[in-house]
């Protein structure tokens, strides 16, 4: 069964035409007694063959515990969006719903290099002197 039908999978698609630069999709999961774990990366293959600019590379939880922990992935099945540098961006769960339209909003964030804040804002966020750990929780209703 697709989760991204024709129709939605054009329209992803004319979003993607923005990516200004490379992103990877990193996907660690375990199958396994994981509710959604199945679907979350199959939705990601299908995102990522969407764009040539979209790329996934897909990490089992227990047998690459390296890679998980080099990611700081406690929980999966967890995404990580990045470019040559990793901004942090983590999605837990399966991105379906309201996460899947936040979920492109970072692609193409991460994508351009840019978080679209405000000088202002930035230059107050540049003053905070120690790290800050930020989690939105979301549940599907």
């Amino acid at each position: 069964m697709v989760l991204i039908g024709e129709e939605d999978g054009a329209e992803i698609r004319k979003r993607l035409v923005e990516l200004a630069n490379p992103v990877k999709l990193i996907h660690v999961t375990q199958e396994l007694n994981v509710p959604y774990a199945r679907e979350a990366k199959q939705l990601l293959e299908e995102l990522a063959a969407l764009s040539p600019k979209l790329s996934l590379e897909v990490y089992n939880f227990v047998l690459d515990k390296e890679r998980a922990a080099e990611y700081g992935v406690d929980k999966v099945p967890a995404t990580i969006v990045r470019n040559s540098k990793d901004y942090g961006i983590r999605f837990y769960g399966l991105p379906a719903g309201y996460e899947f339209a936040a979920l492109l909003d970072a692609i193409l964030a991460v994508s351009k290099g840019e978080s679209g804040l405000a000088a202002e804002t930035r230059e107050k966020l540049s003053k905070i002197a120690q790290p800050v750990h930020l989690e939105v929780l979301v549940t599907p209703t």
